[in-house]
């Protein structure tokens, strides 16, 4: 073998590795999980934990968080949480090669109240260059106050629509935390008074953030239970948007039986995993899920192929208009990253409604089928990003991820269609539910990359 020859960090002895370009050496990485993540990094080969601190000296660690701050940290790679970035991106250098998960101000689209506030914006400006036809493809998300900034105006909308059910949230909050439902107004009188507001705290500024929202009370039913489906987007850059969209996903089932009856039941009408855990009558073995491809499966067997495609084309629709909605806003940096778990539910109408988007969805598995998705979905979030420098950067596919919007909306190539309950062509690169083989892909565009990166000149 030549000097000159590249050989990959992770092929090289310990002894001949070095700080060089990423591609010649171990990529090393920070994450501050304890879930699959971390079970995903410490797997891939070439890749290299940086270990924290062992009980160090107080002098030592406040050289380590100066050191970081510089950009100085001896890592590639940090799959970090909120609270972190929050602390400490301002204050940050980033290096070239460097790559973070989350974008500095990633809660204008997560955040509850902040999603609603910016489609809202979207849909009027929309409506303004485009007319209300163009606007009426915002029409997928519930009738939404924030309180307790609109509470006369949702006042005024209540009396207006006497008898309907609404359902509050906190808008910060996950995991079902602080949700109910109510249909008289006398319900949250208790909420204005302050009961659901945090208690008095020198440290809060404000009282916390609810939004209020008209509740879906006629969602699509499968064996009388109602569901909800979440669905993985990687955005890799906000200007221009380049979006991402995992063929896999899963539908949540409620433990019971749906009813409005009783409108204090979660378990009937919450379909947070973390809430239906605790139902009675749970049963770990079988869960509450069902993988996206079992119920593209079970849509087109009930209702036909194109009935099924008009669903999964409306959910596009959703993360389009949404991601659009704060490209402008989001501070797009090229260092960071987002995987965003997207909420969505069906009405008995099949049309689907934007429940919720979560910048840090659960990535804690629930049983082995859970694991196996979350696991492939990571590893091919870290396919995508490439720090490895295995891919052209063209490609359209990368394992079960397909590449849908850039700066404009992506058509597949001929022959790329995979999904076998879809009988109808299309041209748009997106096949949520469709059929997985992510391994034998991934193994057929690295051999392609690398027989092309050979026969390139360099």
């Amino acid at each position: 073998m030549s000097k000159s020859t590249r050989v990959p960090g992770y092929m090289q002895s310990k002894g001949a590795r070095n700080r060089g370009p990423l591609g010649d050496r171990e990529i090393r990485y920070k994450c501050s999980m304890q879930n699959t993540i971390l079970d995903v990094l410490r797997a891939r080969p070439g890749w290299q934990e940086v270990s924290g601190p062992n009980p160090p000296q107080q002098q030592q660690l406040q050289q380590q968080q100066q050191q970081e701050k510089k950009g100085e940290g001896d890592w590639d790679f940090h799959w970090c949480d909120r609270e972190w970035l929050h602390a400490n991106y301002d204050t940050m250098f980033l290096q070239e090669h460097q790559k973070i998960l989350h974008f500095r101000n990633h809660y204008e689209l997560t955040r509850k109240n902040l999603m609603v506030k910016n489609l809202k914006r979207l849909r009027k400006q929309t409506e303004r260059e485009m007319g209300k036809k163009e606007a009426e493809s915002f029409d997928f998300y519930p009738t939404t106050y924030e309180l307790p900034s609109e509470y006369h105006i949702f006042v005024e909308e209540f009396k207006k629509n006497q008898g309907i059910i609404w359902i509050m949230k906190p808008a910060a909050k996950s995991q079902g935390r602080g949700i109910f439902l109510f249909r008289k107004l006398k319900d949250i009188t208790d909420w204005k008074k302050g009961e659901y507001q945090p208690l008095t705290d020198p440290n809060r500024e404000v009282p916390e953030t609810y939004v209020v929202q008209r509740y879906i009370e006629d969602p699509y039913l499968i064996g009388g239970r109602k569901f909800d489906i979440r669905v993985y987007v990687l955005v890799v850059s906000y200007n221009p948007l380049k979006v991402w969209l995992y063929r896999s996903g899963f539908a949540r089932f409620s433990n019971s039986r749906f009813s409005l009856d009783s409108i204090e039941d979660a378990y009937v009408h919450l379909t947070n995993v973390a809430v239906q855990k605790t139902a009675p009558d749970y049963d770990p073995d079988k869960g509450c899920k069902w993988a996206t491809q079992q119920l593209r499966s079970y849509l087109t067997a009930k209702h036909g192929s194109d009935a099924a495609r008009r669903v999964f084309q409306g959910i596009d629709n959703i993360i389009i208009k949404s991601l659009q909605s704060v490209q402008k806003i989001i501070i797009n940096d090229k260092h960071c990253f987002e995987m965003y778990g997207y909420d969505v539910l069906l009405d008995d109408k099949l049309k689907p409604w934007l429940i919720e988007i979560n910048a840090s969805p659960s990535l804690t598995a629930s049983g082995k089928d859970d694991y196996d998705l979350k696991h492939g979905v990571l590893n091919d979030v870290l396919n995508v990003l490439d720090l490895e420098n295995r891919l052209t950067g063209k490609e359209k596919r990368v394992g079960g991820f397909d590449l849908i919007w850039d700066d404009g909306a992506v058509t597949t190539d001929d022959g790329a269609m995979e999904c076998s309950v879809n009988s109808v062509s299309t041209t748009s690169n997106s096949f949520l539910g469709c059929h997985c083989d992510r391994k034998k892909h991934l193994r057929e565009i690295y051999t392609a990359a690398q027989a092309l990166k050979k026969s390139t000149p360099s």
